[in-house]
């Protein structure tokens, strides 16, 4: 997800979002403790989308 997408979300667009992306991070650390995914660099990716939807939470309040 691009900064520009985050930016045309609404708020409760974003915390919704943020709840998908949290989930969807702890299914892929999941899966990657069990057996190595094919691309670990997905994990990488999903903490620093997270990171962006988080900052525009704190910036949009």
């Amino acid at each position: 997800m691009k900064n520009a997408e985050i930016k045309k979300l609404s708020a409760e667009e974003l915390v919704s979002t943020l709840a998908s992306e949290k989930e969807a991070l702890a299914r892929l650390k999941f899966a990657h403790a069990i057996s190595p995914i094919e691309n670990p660099l997905r994990i990488r990716e999903a903490r620093k989308v997270i990171a962006r939807l988080e900052t525009a939470i704190s910036a949009a309040k």
